[in-house]
């Protein structure tokens, strides 16, 4: 299960959480203080302002203060990718130019959403958005939320551009993938948790997690076993872990990832509207999925 040596944002990301004070502002003491816990759990990478960061709702401003606080508490020891996309060219731009100025280390850039553009826009897109900053690129993939896939051929395209390096895959076609790390230099990261390890087998890279807010060490330790080898170890934390790699995502997963770090004592605050919390239910079932895949549930101060 080899993978190219020296990924550009590292093996292991998690598309970080946006804390929220009670009154529903922005707490950037928080962020740094789940940022820095996150890297000390062996985290390569940290992605801000993701759709699981709310970034529908939160502002410009207060998205360029989060990445700027995220890089002052972990910048020296991990790499922080500023999540940029939109279905607005000229509006990403600016985001970007932003992040750069705020002190990202890469960009993440989502397929426009909704308004559904031909593959020669997403080419046009990507590209301008490629060349607004001197970033590094990883590129997100996700149809069944944007409603647009990249095509292969779209892929190998924008694989040509210098600062497009990397792509959060979550398409979930792995002959396609294979198709793209077979005939580019692209970097593969598995943008859905529960297929980190058939995307290591085909080439992939890590993980831009969810789950792994939880599960940081685990997972490293899984990517860790797959390339140099060791597939019983790497099947057996994959099979371990499977609970909450799929579980985080019964609801929206900033919904149960916020439950679940209250669940352990480590609170963030709410979720903005349209996001509301999770149910007793939803809690309760999440708690479940973490002792089932071994992991602490209770406060852990």
């Amino acid at each position: 299960m080899a993978a190219q040596a020296d990924p550009p944002f590292g093996r292991l990301l998690t598309a970080m959480v946006t804390p929220f004070r009670p009154d529903g502002s922005l707490d950037l003491d928080a962020a740094a203080a789940l940022a820095a816990r996150l890297v000390d759990d062996r985290h390569d990478g940290l992605v801000v302002n993701g759709t699981g960061g709310e970034a529908p709702t939160t502002t410009d401003a207060e998205k360029a203060d989060l990445v700027r606080a995220v890089v002052d508490a972990v910048g020296d020891r991990a790499h922080v990718v500023a999540g940029v996309g939109t279905n607005d060219t000229a509006h990403t731009t600016e985001l970007a130019a932003a992040a750069e100025k705020a002190g990202a280390h890469g960009l993440l850039v989502v397929t426009p959403y909704y308004s559904k553009p031909p593959q020669a826009g997403l080419l046009a897109h990507f590209r301008t958005v490629a060349d607004a900053t001197d970033l590094p690129v990883m590129l997100y993939d996700i149809p069944h939320r944007a409603g647009t896939a990249i095509a292969t051929d779209t892929l190998l395209r924008l694989a040509e551009h210098p600062r497009v390096v990397a792509v959060k895959d979550a398409k979930g076609d792995l002959v396609a993938t294979s198709t793209v790390l077979a005939q580019s230099d692209l970097v593969y990261y598995s943008g859905e948790d529960a297929l980190t390890l058939p995307m290591l087998a085909v080439g992939g890279a890590g993980v831009v997690g969810t789950s792994t807010h939880f599960c940081g060490p685990e997972m490293h330790a899984l990517i860790d076993a797959a390339l140099t080898g060791d597939h019983a170890e790497a099947l057996r934390l994959h099979r371990r872990l499977l609970p909450i790699l799929t579980g985080i995502f019964a609801t929206q997963g900033v919904i149960l990832v916020k439950a679940g770090l209250e669940l352990q004592g480590r609170s963030v605050g709410g979720v903005r509207l349209p996001m509301v919390p999770a149910t007793a239910e939803q809690r309760a079932a999440l708690a479940d999925a973490l002792k089932a895949s071994g992991l602490a549930s209770a406060p852990t101060r």
